[in-house]
């Protein structure tokens, strides 16, 4: 991969600077989360009964994570041809444009074209914000950058799910209208980003021979897992992830079912923010000291338990849980992708990292499919938690295997 070099940048512009975007996607994207499958679900129950617009919510899901996963693998290649910020001015843009324009009453069909446009955006953007913390972390070190990042996309994140659910108020239920504020959140976060000032030079364009890019990507994807620590680090990130896809997909939609409202359902996931917040004004320091398979045990351990009882409980003792189980994915967040960027030589993480970050995606191809199974089997949406339960179990073993 070739070297990119900077013609300017603001002197101020650190690590941490790169980190304090997080406050921009954190927002943008816990409003989108918060009505996200609630959309899906109205666009298929006009033509599938509850249960089974329930079930197609999760194949959507998957067939979109897979997408986004094909994204994930061509990355490399992308970044042999754009610089990392001109590649950020794109994403940026495109997911603030995007989103506004899904938010109008827009055919099925033109929503789902604009979300397939919103999603390569995402992938390449979760991408970048990482490599530019990692490119910048020198003397401070990605566990406190990760955290910063973290902690700001969840202060944005605290109210976000009660300001999406005012905003479906204030327009009579349309459950569209918040991507139209997450899209100004967007682009409000590419103003930020342009003030850093940074100018790099232009990648010569080659010639793209498709048959030596589909080799060249063979030869990376092999040689990612013969590196040490690297398969253990993929299927880690995959649990993380696998449960995190679960909770946002299918959390709203059965607070809705049990009867609760939009307002309730708002403030449940605003709550579930406050571990988070409270973890990464800490945990920092903490991970270095105990190392990040600690609190990665920890969490996927009180997840998997927490998922039980979810499976069984109803009513208020349900919410309770959909709040707590956050302390678990608190414990985590910070830690998941440590095992990736403590192992991987700097100079090669940019080759690696869009592959490695199919373990972000990857898992909501699987993760639905398997919901979907389990709503069909048992006629209940609370099924999905016995597939969480068992993802959280697995994930704690891989964590502690030999190889």
């Amino acid at each position: 991969m070739r070297a990119e070099k900077y013609l300017s940048i603001n002197k101020n512009v650190t690590g941490y600077s790169f980190a304090n975007l997080g406050l921009f996607t954190g927002f943008a994207g816990a409003v989108v989360n918060a009505v996200y499958s609630l959309v899906l679900l109205g666009i298929f129950k006009e033509f599938l009964n509850e249960e089974m617009a329930s079930a197609a919510v999760g194949v959507y899901a998957a067939v979109y994570a897979l997408f986004a996963v094909v994204v994930g693998i061509f990355s490399s290649e992308v970044f042999n041809f754009f610089t990392k910020s001109k590649l950020l001015y794109i994403t940026m843009s495109t997911l603030g444009l995007g989103y506004v324009m899904m938010s109008f009453s827009v055919k099925p069909s033109t929503f789902i074209v604009l979300d397939y446009l919103v999603n390569i955006a995402l992938t390449i953007n979760g991408i970048l914000l990482p490599l530019f913390i990692s490119e910048f972390s020198k003397g401070i070190g990605m566990e406190k950058l990760n955290a910063r990042l973290h902690l700001w996309a969840n202060i944005g994140s605290i109210i976000a799910p009660m300001f999406a659910m005012w905003v479906v108020g204030l327009f009579s239920g349309d459950y569209r209208m918040p991507f139209f504020a997450a899209g100004l959140v967007y682009l409000s976060g590419l103003l930020f980003f342009k003030h850093f000032g940074i100018v790099q030079q232009d990648k010569v364009v080659k010639r793209v021979n498709f048959r030596k890019t589909l080799r060249a990507l063979k030869i990376s994807s092999v040689s990612f897992f013969r590196k040490s620590g690297m398969l253990r680090a993929y299927v880690v990130n995959f649990g993380f992830f696998a449960l995190r896809s679960m909770r946002l997909l299918y959390v709203p939609i059965i607070v809705i079912e049990n009867g609760f409202t939009n307002e309730t359902l708002g403030m449940i996931l605003s709550l579930g923010i406050l571990p988070y917040i409270i973890s990464e004004l800490f945990i920092g320091p903490y991970i270095k000291k105990y190392g990040a398979r600690f609190w990665l045990t920890i969490g996927f351990v009180s997840f998997a338990v927490f998922s039980l009882i979810a499976t069984f409980a109803s009513s208020y003792a349900l919410l309770a849980i959909f709040v707590l189980w956050q302390i678990s994915g608190a414990l985590m967040e910070s830690s998941h992708d440590l095992l990736f960027f403590n192992v991987m030589p700097k100079k090669e993480q940019s080759k690696y990292y869009g592959f490695f970050r199919t373990s972000v995606n990857f898992p909501s191809v699987v993760a639905p499919i398997f919901g979907t199974i389990c709503i069909t089997l048992f006629n209940s949406t609370s099924a999905v938690w016995l597939i969480t339960f068992v993802m959280a179990v697995l994930s704690t073993i891989v964590l502690w295997s030999k190889k």
